[in-house]
């Protein structure tokens, strides 16, 4: 007998049915296959062309005749103390003969900071030309002495370099170069 209402069996066919394209419609499809591979075109660059650049002399050097310093051993002889304008005092002994120290002690006492000394006995002479180079191995402290001519005047320029553990508190940051007059044996 036939109501025109459908039995069970339709039921689930219909359902069952339904179901398939409701998950068939959550799938996703494959994915679009990847194009061919394609080689390398090899890309040329053109490097700009370098400038060359020329020095330019300073104007105040223009048509002077300078000449560089001749290289010549060092002779110096001094036995000075100083004071500077900001009551920094010093002294020293030296003696260099023909580019080899014969005699070098230094003190420097910079006020409020402490003092730095120096003796030829904790060093090793390791270069004489074109300047003098006295070394600490110990401690990596180096002092070079050279010459040098400043407004016409010749003179000595003792510098240091590496030297904190010559030196008391933080002076070794306002140490200068001692520099000595070769005229007069003075040093400032």
């Amino acid at each position: 007998m036939q109501t025109g209402l459908p039995d069970t069996r339709q039921i689930r066919r219909i359902c069952a049915a339904t179901l398939l394209v409701l998950l068939g419609a959550c799938a996703t499809p494959e994915p679009p296959p990847e194009p061919p591979a394609l080689a390398p075109v090899p890309v040329t660059v053109k490097k700009p062309k370098a400038e060359r650049i020329e020095s330019q002399p300073l104007k105040h050097l223009l048509n002077r005749n300078l000449k560089p310093m001749p290289v010549q051993a060092l002779n110096v002889r001094t036995k000075c103390t100083f004071r500077d304008a900001v009551g920094t005092r010093g002294k020293m002994d030296l003696q260099v003969k023909d580019a080899e120290v014969q005699r070098f002690t230094a003190e420097v006492n910079i006020p409020k900071r402490g003092i730095c000394r120096f003796d030829m006995k904790n060093f090793q002479q390791t270069a004489s030309l074109p300047a003098v180079l006295l070394a600490d191995a110990g401690n990596g402290c180096s002092v070079r002495m050279w010459s040098q001519e400043l407004a016409g005047e010749k003179s000595v320029a003792v510098a240091f370099s590496g030297c904190q553990s010559q030196c008391s508190g933080d002076s070794f940051s306002y140490l200068w170069p001692i520099l000595v007059d070769t005229r007069n044996g003075r040093c400032s």
